[in-house]
């Protein structure tokens, strides 16, 4: 079962149950209090409210947080980081304990998919310090040994931190590999589609330069010989001579056939980009047959799709992706949406900025629409067929 699940999920999982043996002493100090309300020096003293309170503000936190570990983070995610981080501390005080430096081991495990290393380094320092002023007051140590224990707590906060930054930076790594390897599927079948039409493209070539022109001088040969033929040789000479020109008429309609099937199928190749997308269901609505006569223009749609596919995947928070490509036989318009978060005001960065560079290299054009709630839309035109014009102007609505 454990095989099954993620190193997030695993994070998260180890991360709620430390959370939970953490209760299991305060429950037992606040029932044995509640059994003997006479006051004992030997029972440890029940915690206040409050710190119950911090208790499972750390709990119900730091489930909100390990929702979605990889994914695009909100304002509100670094506002719970900061509450569960009082939480823990807070914990620590109202029980007098070390038990709130535990929850803060606990919390070190999502600074390194929310931080920077240094900001989350110095995030899990400071935390661990913040409880010496618990540990001299609350169990009476001498700062020495508040520092001591609390820099303990500290050495054990970066285990877990370092762990954890091993699984953010596996889970990159990851995608990086899924995302490699469907640009090399679609790219190998792109290159197959290129090959079918570079040996179709051969074969006519060898039926109309070799085969046509031999049929061609047998027709002329054949027809020379009946006019100099007579009688029966006369009249299967002519029978030969149609034959011949009914199989060169053939080889030219076949010769004709082959050229004209000589384009690349787009929807082969932009298929194998929605198989195996971590986090995101893609849709397709590709026109069957969607074909284009040059590989490089076929090329560069290709690599748009899985540009615009790999930005909703790292930036969008996106859950559904569409995408529709269908042509006229005079540009191929492709359209991709998500349901993300989308942006109030549009800053292109190095992906639209490629995409664009890309489609402006082959007289196409990018539109890109966007609203805060409605995700992001990118339309893609792209002529089949060079133009005069070096490109078209960009629009961008917001």
């Amino acid at each position: 079962m454990l095989a099954r699940l993620s190193h997030t999920r695993l994070l998260r999982y180890a991360g709620l149950f430390t959370w939970a043996m953490v209760g299991l002493p305060l429950l037992y100090s606040w029932v044995g209090q509640w059994r003997n309300p006479l006051p004992d020096e030997n029972m440890a003293h029940a915690m206040p409210w409050q710190g119950w309170a911090c208790y499972l503000a750390f709990g119900a936190g730091y489930w909100w947080l390990t929702r979605g570990l990889g994914q695009r983070r909100q304002a509100m995610d670094y506002v719970l980081l900061a509450v569960t981080t009082l939480a823990a501390i807070g914990l620590g005080f109202f029980s007098e304990t070390g038990l709130g430096s535990v929850l803060l081991m606990v919390a070190a495990c999502v600074l390194p998919w929310l931080l920077p290393l240094r900001l989350g380094v110095a995030w899990l320092l400071g935390a661990q310090l913040a409880v010496v002023p618990m540990f001299m007051l609350g169990l009476e140590f001498p700062l020495v040994e508040a520092l001591m224990q609390s820099m303990l707590y500290a050495g054990f906060s970066g285990f877990v931190f370092i762990t954890s930054l091993v699984a953010l930076q596996q889970s990159e790594a990851r995608e990086e590999q899924r995302r490699l390897n469907a640009e090399l599927r679609a790219t190998r079948a792109l290159l197959a589609e290129s090959a079918r039409v570079n040996e179709r493209t051969r074969i006519s070539r060898e039926l109309h330069d070799l085969l046509g022109h031999h049929l061609t001088a047998l027709s002329l040969n054949l027809e020379v010989a009946g006019h100099l033929s007579e009688g029966r040789v006369k009249e299967h000479v002519q029978q030969a001579h149609t034959l011949a020109r009914l199989l060169l008429t053939d080889v030219r309609e076949a010769v004709s056939q082959l050229r004209e099937s000589g384009a690349i199928d787009l929807g082969a190749a932009l298929r194998p980009l929605a198989e195996n997308v971590p986090k995101l269901d893609i849709h397709m609505d590709i026109q069957n047959p969607l074909t284009l006569e040059d590989p490089e223009r076929a090329h560069v749609l290709l690599r748009c799709a899985q540009e615009a596919i790999t930005n909703a995947v790292r930036h969008a928070g996106a859950r559904n992706l569409w995408l529709s490509a269908h042509g006229d036989g005079t540009q191929v318009v492709m359209q991709v949406r998500d349901d993300g978060d989308g942006a109030e005001h549009l800053v292109p960065g190095n992906g639209l900025q490629g995409l664009r560079e890309r489609l402006r290299q082959c007289g196409g054009q990018l539109e890109v629409a966007t609203a805060r709630g409605e995700g992001f839309r990118l339309t893609m035109i792209l002529p089949v067929a060079p133009s005069a014009d070096a490109g078209f102007p960009q629009g961008v609505a917001a």
